[in-house]
């Protein structure tokens, strides 16, 4: 039974876990305000918890994945999820008319950007991880996720730069893995930036990743994914950016842009972002092409 439990678990990633389970934690506490049972819900139940979470001003996709929670965690105790039933799909249907699903995207961190953010780095050990770190995440289009996971044994090193296995990931829940080429670079040169964070660090194994204290001393844990997205922040305040506008996934919406604006083969991008379908690779270009050719340039 242990092997069981522990197999029910791997379907998911970390960070999904975590989700869904402060997901249902919400749903069952919302189960006993009104003395009902959370396992099996009712249909009717669910229906006023997504009401209930849209009045409070809860964001579609929000309310998006308290359903997904609970539906999963029906289906994983052998119950039908209510959340199949007519009803509860007609009140989501209605909410998303009602809020919309418009995604608010990070602005991309492009490799202009990045050398203006580059050259506000402290020549300190913090600024050499930063400095790694953003480069690293923009040159493989990595997840916050994934640049915190990475490990010494990540990495290959060839003469022309780099090779990352990226075990699993969002888009590779089976753990197949990826590599990544990272090329040295003749401008921002990534793989440099990454040598030099690894030898000040005295990093031998373990974490690529980590934090840094105050006095500069280097910790033997991995950065959270939080603190990837501090860092970007905190790098493009420094240039005088709105620190709003980006955070951790700028990084990878950064490389897709720049190389849409290099006429990059959307193909080839793919290769390191590993989408698997064009439209997905859209969602991450933030070029302003609707002011391209402009039916007004001639008059306005």
């Amino acid at each position: 039974m242990t092997s069981v439990r522990s197999y029910l678990a791997a379907e998911k990633s970390a960070n999904t876990r975590r989700a869904y389970a402060k997901d249902w934690a919400d749903f069952s506490s919302f189960c006993k305000t009104r003395n009902e049972g959370d396992l099996p819900a009712t249909a009717i139940l669910v229906a006023q918890y997504l009401a209930q979470l849209a009045d409070g001003g809860k964001k579609a996709s929000t309310i998006e994945r308290r359903v997904a929670a609970i539906r999963y965690v029906h289906k994983a105790a052998g119950h039908e999820p209510p959340t199949n039933a007519e009803g509860v799909k007609a009140v989501m249907r209605g909410i998303r008319r009602r809020l919309g699903k418009k995604q608010v995207r990070k602005a991309p961190a492009t490799a202009e950007l990045l050398e203006l953010v580059l050259a506000k780095l402290p020549a300190t050990t913090a600024g050499l991880r930063d400095r790694a770190l953003l480069l690293i995440g923009f040159a493989a289009a990595l997840r916050r996720s994934e640049l915190v996971d990475l490990n010494v044994n990540d990495i290959t090193w060839r003469t022309r730069g780099i090779i990352l296995n990226i075990g699993r990931s969002k888009t590779d829940q089976a753990g197949e893995g990826a590599d990544i080429p990272v090329p040295r670079g003749g401008k921002l040169k990534p793989v440099q930036a990454l040598e030099a964070w690894i030898a000040t660090a005295g990093i031998i194994e373990g974490p690529i990743f980590r934090e840094v204290d105050r006095h500069g001393r280097v910790g033997s844990s991995a950065l959270s994914d939080r603190s990837v997205a501090r860092i970007v922040k905190r790098a493009f305040a420094a240039i005088g950016a709105n620190v709003d506008d980006f955070a951790g996934h700028s990084l990878r919406a950064g490389f897709v842009t720049t190389s849409l604006e290099y006429g990059i083969d959307a193909f080839k991008i793919m290769g390191i972002t590993r989408h698997v379908k064009v439209d997905t690779l859209k969602t991450y270009d933030r070029r302003e092409r609707g002011f391209d050719d402009h039916a007004g340039d001639d008059f306005l």
